[in-house]
């Protein structure tokens, strides 16, 4: 597996206040098995699909207890010049570049709008070992109320090259050279005004509606969907700790792709 380009989300992770609930969850509802908790690295426990890395979760460090979220990584090949960059594009720094044994460097950060995310420098740990496989990380979008300060400061600090999806909702897709990585999405009055601006990771799924419903059947809280698109069939979930993901069945695609416009 070689190492992810500069800006390419390449890991995702989440803090879960009762991980074997978590597990049970994710387990049910994507196939994931889990390796053993790292008690050296805060019982860090790697997800799986037939053996390859996928995902991680982790219980919070004492007095960070709250409501969990995903944190999707982007690979950068020097954490520290990075974070210098985020700190020049209005960023903020939630976590210095950290160095995890011999796997990596991490970052954590929140761009000028609050959206939450992290860096990865990788060592002998490079990231996702599956993407758009059942299971897998597939693709992501920032969901944010103030999309202008996204759509300066990601493409300044990751090189990305921006383009508008036509249609009704304010919606961009940054392409880091010829390849698609990562959607923009303004979030609107459907969204409850306590939700805060988040990465929405999608992971791959063999059937939409059967996720759904395992995802329901286990606690969680069906937002959006299913719904047919040009890219698949997807559905947005909230897991039972509060944790926002969708699902995707790549397989499934209805409809014709739309134009989009580059705009920077």
């Amino acid at each position: 597996m070689a190492v992810s380009p500069e800006g390419a989300p390449c890991w995702a992770d989440a803090m879960f206040n009762d991980v074997e609930e978590a597990k049970g969850f994710y387990g049910d509802v994507l196939g994931w098995t889990f390796g053993g908790a790292s008690s050296e690295f805060g019982r860090y426990t790697e997800a799986y699909v037939d053996g390859k890395a996928v995902a991680a979760v982790v219980p919070p460090m004492p007095g960070q207890e709250g409501t969990s979220q995903w944190c999707l990584y982007f690979a950068a090949r020097d954490a520290a010049a990075t974070a210098a960059r985020i700190r020049d594009n209005c960023g903020e720094l939630l976590m210095e570049p950290m160095q995890v044994g011999d796997f990596g460097t991490m970052c954590l950060a929140r761009d000028p709008g609050g959206v939450l995310f992290g860096l990865w420098q990788a060592g002998t740990h490079e990231g996702f070992g599956a993407t758009a496989e059942p299971g897998a990380y597939c693709w992501a979008e920032v969901f944010t109320r103030e999309p202008e300060k996204s759509d300066e400061f990601f493409p300044a600090l990751f090189s990305y090259r921006s383009k508008r999806l036509e249609g009704e909702r304010d919606f961009r897709v940054y392409d880091l050279g010829e390849r698609s990585v990562l959607g923009r999405m303004r979030m609107t009055d459907d969204f409850p005004p306590e939700m805060p601006p988040y990465i929405n990771v999608y992971f791959t799924v063999e059937n939409c509606d059967e996720a759904v419903a395992r995802a329901t059947a286990r606690g969680g809280v069906l937002r959006f969907g299913p719904v047919d698109t040009p890219f698949g069939r997807i559905a947005a979930i909230s897991d039972p700790q509060g944790a926002h993901f969708s699902v995707i069945d790549i397989t499934t695609l209805v409809g014709e792709v739309p134009q989009t416009t580059d705009v920077g």
